[in-house]
């Protein structure tokens, strides 16, 4: 098994970007992932502290099932990698994810060729 390792955000010196008094707040959540996304920059986690991981597991067992969520180890929301940090109270947007490139169908083909002189290639060697 791979083990990720991730840089943590630093709690003291850093202030949370949201913060979630009510409740679990998509919306909010959501707001704040397209705010810090640019066409060529995605972030890739989610930093929850102990008491928003504890708000993300009550909204998720409602929608799936308390036995569902008994952990966030391993849990996406909106595609952002879940990360439980020891703190009180924190929420984080950060990382990068790597940029993935299309790969254009039209470069893999062979180069181009003339049919009719290919033609004549294979006459010859016939």
């Amino acid at each position: 098994m791979i083990a990720k390792s991730y840089l943590l955000p630093d709690t003291r010196s850093l202030e949370p970007e949201l913060s979630l008094e009510g409740g679990w707040d998509s919306r909010a959540v959501s707001d704040l992932i397209r705010r810090k996304s640019s066409y060529d920059r995605t972030p890739a986690c989610l930093f929850l502290g102990r008491r928003e991981a504890a708000l993300l597991r009550g909204h998720l067992s409602a929608a799936f099932g308390s036995n569902a969520v008994a952990t966030l180890k391993s849990t996406y929301y909106m595609g952002l990698e879940v990360v439980e940090i020891d703190c009180d109270s924190f929420v984080y947007v950060g990382g990068r994810k790597t940029v993935r490139t299309l790969q254009d169908p039209i470069a893999r083909r062979p180069a181009w060729r003339d049919a009719d002189e290919e033609g004549l290639w294979r006459l010859r060697l016939a």
